[in-house]
């Protein structure tokens, strides 16, 4: 019996596999870094949308309102270094001052270190320069909602463009008269209806007409008038996205609204240097100096700093306020427009 025993034993032992070993469970890394993952590229979308965005361009439109003789066609020139305005662009000098107010837009191409932008001067001549301006900026409300409506149009078609033309108005240049009192009624009504409709930048006009004390307390006197009378302007406080902006815009309401600036597209030779300036009996004022006016800070804001938030302010804030009231009108749809044949062909 003992020798048949083992032999079974022997048997099963050889049946049985043996138990295999738990295989080693790698343990979790601490934290991932750049050395575990190495170089994934992220940080090259931004070349992407830079190298995008140079290809197609930008737009940037702005409107200049204010009376006759202020400056603004002097200013718009100095802003963009360019004869941009529409009087540079073959105005006719014994032109009269027109009856009511009119819109005249130029359009302009500037490139500047291969950055190309389609900018367009929206002008108002007559706005102000009436004995009676009751209602004069109706015209130019209706025409800022005017380039809404085009823009919503082309936004609702079923074959939309892939890149529709924008037209809408990013920033509107208001001249105050340095009067050094206050705000007249018509730059407090101005104010108040189109706040709402677009990005409004106030800049008292022709500041070297004034002494360093009267344009402090001028600028101080204008932000009360504003203040109390409800009158937002760009940038407005309930659009600062983060601390930063907040900061950052708190700063530019309180000290340097509104911008006191003087415009000329006349160069000087001081101290060996070609300057932008106006020549007077005892001396020559320096458009870009800060000590002389705040022309320089206006440039850097619109153009430098918050250029790409006017546009983006104009799009989500007033745009869309306009077509949601549209849309909320017409039940859902702007009312279809008879299609003439040749605008049929044009769509074609």
């Amino acid at each position: 019996a003992g020798p048949v025993e083992s032999k079974n034993e022997a048997a099963m032992s050889e049946l049985v596999p043996e138990p295999r070993q738990k295989p080693v469970v790698p343990m979790k890394p601490t934290g991932i870094n750049a050395s575990l993952l190495g170089y994934i590229g992220i940080d090259t979308i931004i070349e992407q949308m830079r190298k995008k965005t140079m290809k197609t361009g930008f737009d940037f439109n702005i409107m200049v309102v204010g009376q006759s003789g202020l400056g603004k066609s002097t200013l718009v020139n100095t802003l963009f270094k360019s004869q941009v305005s529409r009087k540079s662009s073959g105005w006719n000098r014994e032109e009269k001052i027109p009856k009511t107010v009119e819109i005249k837009a130029i359009g302009h191409v500037i490139e500047e270190g291969g950055v190309k932008m389609k900018l367009t001067v929206i002008d108002t001549p007559g706005f102000g320069d009436q004995i009676n301006n009751e209602n004069c900026w109706e015209p130019i409300e209706k025409y800022i909602n005017e380039q809404y409506e085009k823009f919503l149009k082309e936004e609702v078609n079923i074959a939309r463009k892939k890149r529709i033309p924008d037209t809408r108005v990013h920033c509107c240049l208001y001249f105050i008269s340095p009067t050094g009192h206050s705000l007249r009624p018509l730059d407090l009504e101005f104010m108040k209806h189109l706040s709402k409709v677009v990005n409004i930048i106030p800049v008292i006009a022709k500041a070297d007409t004034m002494t360093l004390e009267e344009k402090t307390e001028f600028k101080q006197r204008v932000r009360k008038e504003l203040e109390v009378n409800g009158i937002e302007f760009y940038p407005q406080k309930e659009f600062d996205e983060d601390l930063e902006d907040k900061t950052e815009n708190d700063k530019i309401r309180q000290e340097s609204m509104p911008f006191a600036v003087v415009g000329s597209d006349k160069e000087y030779q001081v101290n060996g240097k070609r300057v932008l300036g106006r020549k007077t009996p005892w001396g020559i004022i320096e458009v870009e100096n800060l000590s002389h006016c705040e022309f320089a800070l206006l440039r850097d804001f619109v153009i430098r700093t918050h250029l790409q938030d006017l546009k983006e302010v104009t799009h989500n804030i007033h745009y869309e306020t306009y077509r949601a009231k549209r849309l909320n009108d017409n039940g859902g749809l702007p009312p279809m427009a008879v299609e003439t044949e040749e605008n049929h062909e044009s769509n074609l």
